[in-house]
């Protein structure tokens, strides 16, 4: 199901025909390298299953990222709801498979999140957490108009992970 388009993209629900795709980045550890690894098989359909988990409760999640002129799957991007301690808010994270980086999609599929939170969704305010050594997603967070207000501690594979909290309110 298509959830919206920008001028070079399509966003859609992910579903199992995506999974071989979503292989191309999940299993590349140079593209998951802000999770310390790359996700094994297992890891890859708890990730897919996770998403139809989220349409169904949340009414979104990450979504597969489509490029309109020949649909070329690029990675995925979306809304999600994340822990800030005590707190649940929705954060836009995106990734896409390498070979696609540093054409501007993952800010054009992020900026059209960020207008579907707040236009689609009636949302007020959207975050995103990103790992501190995660430049290139920091860069992202700032062209969408998101500014720092804190910090948290992940902890994932047992590894105590920096993220720097971002966020841009729907008034602003």
């Amino acid at each position: 199901m298509t959830i919206f388009q920008t001028e070079r993209l399509l966003l859609r629900t992910l579903d199992s025909c995506d999974r071989a795709s979503l292989c191309e980045t999940l299993q590349d550890g140079a593209a998951m390298y802000a999770y310390e690894h790359a996700f094994s098989d297992e890891e890859v359909d708890e990730w897919l299953a996770r998403q139809t988990e989220r349409y169904a409760r949340d009414g979104f999640g990450l979504w597969a990222v489509i490029r309109r002129e020949d649909g070329a799957f690029l990675g995925q991007c979306g809304l999600t709801m994340q822990s800030i301690g005590t707190r649940r808010v929705p954060e836009i994270g995106y990734l896409l498979a390498r070979r696609y980086w540093h054409n501007g999609y993952a800010t054009e599929a992020a900026l059209g999140c960020r207008e579907y939170a707040f236009h689609g969704l009636g949302l007020q305010e959207v975050y995103c957490i990103i790992r501190e050594n995660n430049h290139a997603s920091r860069r992202v967070a700032v062209r969408l108009g998101m500014q720092p207000v804190g910090s948290v501690i992940k902890h994932y594979y047992g590894m105590q992970m920096p993220h720097i909290v971002y966020c841009v309110r729907a008034d602003k």
